[in-house]
C-alpha cells in the first residue's frame, strides 16, 4: 500500500509560520505584560456605562447632571446617582499595512511589528465578552474584519494581518491614512478603544517645520472627541538617519518616485536626518495635541520592553490625556 503524502507537506511555509509566530507572540506578551491593564473598562480605564447604579450624598465636585431628585425631594440632602462601568470593552484597530509598511533593515520589518503591537494590545484588552475588530489599509483601499468576542477571533484577525501580501502590480499606490480615520470615526460609532498603528509617513514630511500640521491630525481629533485613542508608531531605524553607503537610487514605494542620494557627503546626511526628526516631532506634538496616547516601537529595540515602559508611564497620565474637548461629554 503507498504511502499517503503528509498533509502538512503540502502546506507552504507562510501557513505555517503565522501560527508557530502567533503562540510564541502571545507567551512573550501574557508573561510579561499581564496584569497592567485590567478591571471593568471602557477603553484602558475605568469608564461609565448606562446602567444606573445606587444613589450616595452629593460631594463637591460630582457632576451636577447625575443629580437624583427623588431621592434629593425625600431625603431633602442633595444626591447623585452613580453609573455601572461599562463591562464590555469594543477594540478597533486601525492598520496601516500601505508600502511603506512593507519595510525593515533590523530584527523585524514594520509591517510585522506593526502586527505585533495589535496582538499585545489585543492579549492585553482581552477579556470574557470583550470584542475586538481591525481595518486594515492598503493601496488605499480600507478592507473590515469584523469586531468579535473571543480569542480565536483575535488570532483569526492576526492571521488575516500577517497573510496580508504586497500588492502584484507595479503601479505605485499612497494610501490615505486621512481618509481611514474618518472613515473609522463614521462607521464604528460605539464607544471604547480605537488603535492607529501606523508610520503616520505623508506626503509633507520633506518639509523641515515641525510645526506643520500633518494631514491626519483633524480626523485623529474627530476620533479622539469620541473614543480613546491609541497610536502606534512604527519606527525603523535607517528611516531615521542615512548610513555613509556612497551612492546609492532611493525608492518612495508609494509614489514611484526615484531618487540618486550621495550618502557620502555630509550635508546630504545631516539634511535627511534633520527632515526625519522633523517628521517625527511633527507626528508627536500633532498626537499630543488631539489628546491620542503615543507609543513608539521600533525594529531595532526590544518591542516588548518599551510597550511595559509606555503603559506604566501611561497609566500615570491618561486621565489627564484623555480629557474630552470643551462641550463634549462622554
Amino acid at each position: 500500500m503507498p504511502n499517503r503524502p503528509d498533509p502538512r507537506a503540502a502546506m507552504t511555509i507562510s501557513q505555517l509560520a503565522p501560527e508557530r509566530a502567533l503562540r510564541r507572540l502571545e507567551l512573550t506578551v501574557v508573561r510579561r505584560l499581564e496584569g497592567y491593564l485590567h478591571g471593568e473598562h471602557l477603553g484602558l480605564l475605568p469608564g461609565p456605562g448606562t446602567e444606573l447604579a445606587e444613589a450616595r450624598e452629593y460631594q463637591v465636585g460630582d457632576d451636577v447632571r447625575r443629580m437624583d431628585w427623588a431621592v434629593t425631594a425625600r431625603t431633602t440632602v442633595p444626591h447623585v446617582r452613580d453609573l455601572i462601568a461599562d463591562r464590555e470593552l469594543e477594540t478597533w484597530a486601525l492598520v496601516d499595512l500601505s508600502a511603506s509598511m512593507d519595510f525593515g533593515t533590523s530584527q523585524l520589518e514594520k509591517r510585522e511589528l506593526a502586527v505585533a503591537a495589535v496582538a499585545t494590545v489585543g492579549f492585553l484588552t482581552h477579556r470574557l465578552g470583550d470584542r475586538f475588530g481591525g481595518l486594515m489599509l492598503r493601496d488605499s483601499a480600507l478592507r473590515r474584519w469584523p469586531a468579535r468576542s473571543g480569542r480565536l477571533a483575535l488570532y483569526g484577525l492576526l492571521r488575516a494581518l500577517l497573510a496580508e501580501q504586497v500588492s502584484g502590480d507595479q503601479e505605485a499606490h499612497r494610501s490615505d491614512l486621512a481618509a481611514a480615520l474618518e472613515s473609522m470615526a463614521r462607521t464604528q460609532r460605539k464607544r471604547g478603544l480605537r488603535v492607529i498603528v501606523s508610520d503616520f509617513l505623508t506626503p509633507e514630511d520633506g518639509e523641515v517645520d515641525s510645526r506643520m500640521e500633518p494631514s491626519w491630525e483633524r480626523a485623529m481629533r474627530k476620533l479622539t472627541a469620541q473614543h480613546q485613542v491609541l497610536a502606534v508608531e512604527i519606527v525603523d531605524p535607517r528611516e531615521l538617519e542615512l548610513p555613509n553607503i556612497g551612492v546609492v537610487m532611493i525608492g518612495d514605494p508609494e509614489t514611484g518616485a526615484v531618487r540618486e542620494i550621495d550618502t557620502r557627503r555630509r550635508k546630504v546626511r545631516e539634511a535627511f536626518a534633520a527632515a526625519a526628526l522633523a517628521q517625527r516631532e511633527r507626528t508627536r506634538t500633532a498626537l499630543r495635541r488631539v489628546g491620542a496616547g503615543h507609543l513608539v516601537l521600533r525594529t531595532d529595540r526590544d518591542w516588548v520592553a518599551d510597550t511595559v515602559r509606555f503603559v506604566l508611564a501611561y497609566r500615570r497620565v491618561a486621565p489627564r490625556l484623555h480629557q474630552p474637548p470643551k462641550g463634549v461629554s462622554r
